[in-house]
């Protein structure tokens, strides 16, 4: 029997309350049609969107890089201004760090692990937590997003020379120990040398190592991960590629980054329990339940 309006209804029940009853009209969307339309939606695999977005996000860096670069002399002046700050707090030991490894074969070992940090370790943690915990992956690849974001204003705003560039006797030890050559022309196109504050190096690893705990069942190897943050910050000072203070405003901005994550997931919340009701508000209703 069609509804008001020429709609088609469902007929509630008989008698004074079955007439004053107002017919549902199942016009309106059902779950298996919101189901079907969010199929629809998600036709290109998942996998492919986050490619998508490790491209994007890579684009915006090259583009980003240019306005980000500053000049060696202003560059110079903040990295003398790192020190005289780390000398008031007693923590200008990156001299002394690096002559207790400068003629230990770990040091070699350090030399490949600051080049593996971003570049393997990094894509490879996103890949293993993608397997293993999809909720702990977007946690952490929107972690390091945002705070690559809000590192960007900085590094334009104070660049600053990493201790091998700030004329402090401390030695560019990849560039002596390894095959990459730091302040060669190719990786200074490719990298900004006056990206040191905040030191990325060192908030991603802390990051990575604590989503990568959370993640993993095996104790030894939750533990492992958790190093994972400690050993990028030696790795970093004993270089000479950052400051102490690098690799604190590091991981700070990274925690400000993990915030950010929160606050956007934070505010998607209302809108997921919407949808939940809804999805519940069109189930099917029988007479007998819609009188009860």
């Amino acid at each position: 029997m069609p509804a008001r309006g020429g709609r088609p209804g469902v007929p509630i029940g008989r008698g004074s309350r079955g007439r004053e009853a107002v017919r549902i009209a199942v016009s309106a969307p059902t779950a298996s049609s919101l189901f079907r339309a969010e199929s629809g939606r998600r036709r290109v695999p998942a996998f492919v969107w986050e490619i998508a977005i490790a491209v994007a996000a890579y684009l915006v860096y090259e583009a980003a890089r240019f306005v980000a670069v500053g000049s060696y002399p202003t560059a110079l002046a903040h990295a003398h201004q790192v020190v005289a700050l780390e000398q008031s707090l007693h923590l200008d030991v990156e001299g002394g760090v690096q002559d207790a490894f400068l003629h230990s074969p770990l040091l070699t070992v350090l030399n490949y692990v600051y080049l593996a940090a971003q570049n393997l370790v990094l894509p490879a943690s996103l890949v293993l937590l993608y397997r293993l915990n999809r909720t702990t992956y977007r946690t952490l690849r929107n972690t390091l997003l945002a705070t690559w974001l809000l590192s960007l204003p900085v590094y334009a705003l104070y660049p600053a020379a990493p201790p091998r560039l700030a004329g402090l006797g401390i030695v560019d030890t990849v560039s002596t120990g390894s095959p990459l050559k730091l302040e060669g022309g190719t990786t200074t196109s490719l990298f900004n040398q006056f990206a040191a504050v905040p030191s990325l190096h060192v908030g991603f690893a802390f990051a990575i190592g604590i989503a990568l705990a959370a993640a993993l069942r095996n104790p030894i190897l939750r533990y492992a991960a958790l190093m994972w943050g400690p050993v990028m910050l030696l790795t970093v000072v004993a270089t000479g590629n950052h400051f102490v203070f690098d690799a604190i405003t590091g991981v700070a901005i990274t925690a400000a980054g993990y915030g950010v994550h929160r606050l956007i997931a934070a505010g998607r919340l209302p809108r997921r329990r919407v949808d939940a009701y809804a999805l519940g508000a069109c189930r099917p209703i029988e007479p007998s339940t819609a009188l009860a």
